[in-house]
C-alpha cells in the first residue's frame, strides 16, 4: 500500500500546493527508475507464477475456446454490415461525425470559445476531476463512450440474427468495452498517473506484487481478491448463528439452529441453498442473517450444507442432490422433531432442484413439503439473462470435456462467468485498485463470500446446464429425474415466489413465468435490488422496498405497474404468509431432539472446505 509519508524509495508525496500541472511531472527520477525496476522484477515473478504450473502440466488453458466463438458471434454481426457497402459507408461516417463533433468540442474548450456545458457522467469510473478538467483526459473519456455507444449499436441494429447469437454479441461487446476503458490504463487514467507520480511507482511494485501474490494463490490462475480474506474466518464472524450438525452423508450436512423463543411454529424450516456458492450468504453476520432473524421469530430452521466436491463426488446427479440432500433432510427433520410437515426455501439453482424435488414428490406421493417459498429462483429459463451466453451445445460440449479429468468444474471457473455479468463493477475496478494503486481491497464480508467458492460435480453440473439452460426441460414437462417425467404443474402446495427487480442472474420477469407454471396458488413479490442485496435484506436496515398484490393472471409488465410497493424489507411480509398457512405453535426444539445427537457444531466442517 502507498504510503502518506515517504514512499519505499524514500521519496515524498507532493504537497497540497502541487498545481495541477505539477501533479503529472516526476519529481525524483532516481527513485521512479529504481522503483519501475523493482515493478518489472515483481512482474518477472508474476509471469513465473503462471508459467510454472503451464510448463508442469498441471494448468491446461482453453481460453481459445471462448475466443473462438466470439469470433465466430462478431463475424455474423460483422457479415450484416459489410455485406451492403452503402451499410458500412453509413456505419463508418455516424462514427466518424460523432468524434468529428467531439473533436470540434475539445478545440473550442481550449481555445476559450464559447461551448455547449460539460455533461458530467454518473459513471464512477470516471470521478476524477481532471476526467472533466484535463482536455486529453476528457477526450479519452468521450472518445470511449462513443466507441461503446457505436459498438452496442451496431449489434442492436444487426438484421438476421437469431437471438442467441444477438445477444452472445451484446454481452462480448460489454466485457471487450468494460475491459478498454481508459479508466483501466495507467496513461490514460489521471487519478492513476498522478498516484504513480505522487508514488514515484510505488504503487506499481506493490500492484506486482499482489499480482504475483494473486496467481500463485490461484494455482497458476488469477484469483482476483475483491476483499481482505485475512479479516473473516468461517464460524468465528461469518457463519456464527449457533447450532448443530445432527446428520451427515456424502452430499451435505444437515445443521438445526438453536431457538431463540420459548415456542415456535409446529411445522419446521427447511433451507435449500444453492451448491454453486455457500449456504452462509443467509448467515453472514447477525445484522445480516436470515437464519437467525427466522429463528428469533420461532422458526425452527434447518440448513442443507452441501459438500464441497472433489473426483469422489464425479457421478452425483440431481437424483442424487435431491435424495441425499432433499429427502435426507425431511427424514432428519422428522426424527429430530417429530414432524412430517415443513415448509421449505429453495435459493436460486437450490430452488430448481426443490421445484423439481416437489415434482417428483407429488408422482410419489410425498406430501412432507407443505410449503415451498423460492428465492430468486428459474424454472423455466426462457429469459434466463446473461448466463445462457455461455450455453449452447458446443460450450457445454467443451465444459464437459474439461470436467472429464477431475471430475468436477473448478469453482473458480463459475465465479469468474458470474462476475462477468457485471464486470464494470466486480471485475476492473478491483484490477485497477489492486494491481495499478497497489492498495488492498477494503473487507466486505458479502465479496469475501463470493470468493469462497465451490467445486461442481460433473455429473450434476452437465445435467443443469443441458436439462435447464440448453434444453429447458423442467418448463417444458420433459425434464426426466428418478425414472419419471416433472411436471411443474403437479405441484398443489402455497408457492411464495420471491424475485429481484436487478437480478442478473434469475432475471426478475423469468422468475415470474416460471412460477406461472406451478399447479397451486403463487404469491409472486419482487423485491428492489439484485440476487444477493434482494433476498439479504434485513427490516432493521430500512433498505430498499418490495412489490407485491399485482393482478392476477397478468402479463409480467402488467403485473409490475398494478404491484403495490411497500418500503423496506420483504421479510415480514413472507413470515406472514407461512403464518396464515399454519400458525399453531409448539416447545421450543433443542438440536436432534432426543433420536440424534450432535456431530459438531454449525456451521459445520463441510463448509469450512475452501477450494
Amino acid at each position: 500500500m502507498v504510503d502518506k509519508g515517504k514512499t519505499a524509495a524514500g521519496s515524498e508525496q507532493a504537497d497540497s500546493g502541487t498545481t495541477s500541472a505539477e501533479a503529472y511531472v516526476v519529481k525524483n527520477p532516481e527513485a521512479f527508475a529504481q522503483n519501475v525496476a523493482r515493478m518489472l522484477e515483481e512482474l518477472g515473478k508474476a509471469a513465473s507464477a503462471w508459467l510454472e504450473p503451464r510448463e508442469k502440466g498441471e494448468v491446461v488453458d482453453t481460453v481459445s475456446e471462448p475466443m473462438t466463438d466470439m469470433v465466430k458471434t462478431f463475424s455474423k454481426v460483422g457479415e450484416y454490415w459489410l455485406s451492403d457497402p452503402k451499410r458500412a459507408i453509413e456505419a463508418q461516417t455516424s462514427l466518424l461525425t460523432s468524434y468529428f463533433g467531439m473533436w470540434s468540442e475539445s478545440i473550442n474548450r481550449m481555445s476559450s470559445e464559447e461551448a455547449a456545458p460539460r455533461t458530467k457522467t454518473k459513471d464512477k469510473r470516471f470521478s476524477d476531476p481532471d476526467w472533466e478538467n484535463n482536455p486529453f483526459f476528457e477526450f479519452m473519456k468521450n472518445a470511449y463512450f462513443i466507441t461503446s455507444d457505436w459498438a452496442n449499436k451496431l449489434v442492436e441494429e444487426s438484421e438476421g440474427l437469431d437471438e442467441h447469437t444477438r445477444h452472445k454479441a451484446a454481452f462480448y461487446v460489454r466485457q471487450i468495452t468494460s475491459a478498454l476503458s481508459p479508466a483501466n490504463f495507467l496513461a490514460t487514467n489521471p487519478e492513476l498517473y498522478k498516484e504513480t507520480i505522487a508514488s514515484n511507482g510505488e504503487n506499481l511494485v506493490k500492484g506486482m506484487q499482489m499480482l504475483a501474490e494473486d496467481i500463485t494463490a490461484g494455482k497458476g490462475e488469477l484469483r482476483l481478491r475483491q476483499s481482505d480474506a485475512s479479516m473473516f474466518k468461517v464460524g468465528e464472524n461469518v457463519a456464527v448463528s449457533p447450532g448443530k450438525v445432527i446428520a451427515q452423508n456424502d452430499i451435505c450436512q444437515i445443521i438445526q439452529y438453536d431457538p431463540a423463543t420459548e415456542t415456535v411454529l409446529k411445522r419446521p424450516l427447511l433451507i435449500v441453498p444453492p451448491w454453486i456458492n455457500k449456504f452462509y450468504i443467509l448467515d453472514l453476520n447477525p445484522k445480516k442473517s436470515f437464519i437467525k432473524w427466522a429463528v428469533e421469530q420461532g422458526h425452527t430452521v434447518f440448513v442443507i450444507s452441501w459438500v464441497n466436491p472433489d473426483q469422489r463426488h464425479a457421478g452425483k446427479d440431481w437424483e442424487s442432490y435431491s435424495r441425499e440432500g432433499i429427502s435426507f433432510a425431511l427424514d432428519t427433520i422428522e426424527q429430530s422433531t417429530g414432524e412430517r410437515e415443513v415448509n421449505a426455501i429453495g435459493y436460486c439453482v437450490g430452488g430448481t432442484l426443490l421445484a423439481a424435488t416437489l415434482a417428483l414428490h407429488a408422482q410419489e406421493k410425498d406430501t412432507r413439503i407443505a410449503t415451498a417459498t423460492f428465492f430468486t429462483t428459474q424454472t423455466d429459463f426462457t429469459y434466463a439473462g446473461d448466463l445462457k451466453v455461455f450455453v449452447d451445445e458446443a460450450q457445454i460440449t467443451s465444459i464437459e470435456n474439461a470436467m472429464e479429468k477431475n471430475g468436477y468444474l473448478d469453482g473458480s471457473k463459475m465465479a469468474t462467468a458470474f462476475n462477468m455479468l457485471r464486470a464494470s463493477d466486480l471485475i476492473w475496478p478491483y484490477v485497477v485498485n489492486n494491481y495499478l494503486k497497489g492498495k488492498d481491497p477494503m473487507p466486505f464480508d458479502l465479496l469475501y463470500w463470493n470468493s469462497d467458492a465451490t467445486r461442481m460435480p460433473a455429473a450434476n453440473h452437465s445435467y443443469y446446464l443441458r436439462n435447464c439452460y440448453l434444453d429447458n426441460n423442467l418448463s417444458q414437462g420433459k425434464l426426466e429425474l428418478a425414472g419419471k417425467t416433472l411436471k411443474l404443474g403437479d405441484i398443489k402446495i402455497p408457492v411464495y415466489n420471491l424475485a429481484a427487480k436487478e437480478d442478473h442472474i434469475a432475471p426478475a420477469r423469468s422468475a415470474y413465468i416460471g412460477g406461472k407454471l406451478f399447479g397451486g396458488d403463487v404469491t409472486y413479490v419482487m423485491a428492489g435490488s439484485g440476487h444477493i442485496a434482494g433476498v439479504v435484506n434485513p427490516p432493521a436496515a430500512g433498505k430498499y422496498q418490495f412489490w407485491s398484490d399485482g393482478p392476477n393472471n397478468a402479463e409480467f409488465d402488467d403485473w409490475v405497474a398494478g404491484a403495490t410497493e411497500t418500503p423496506g424489507s420483504w421479510w415480514p411480509h413472507w413470515d406472514a404468509w407461512i403464518r396464515a398457512a399454519s400458525s399453531e405453535e409448539v416447545p421450543a426444539r433443542k438440536p436432534g431432539g432426543k433420536k440424534l445427537k450432535a456431530i459438531e457444531a454449525a456451521p459445520g466442517s463441510y463448509v469450512r472446505v475452501r477450494v
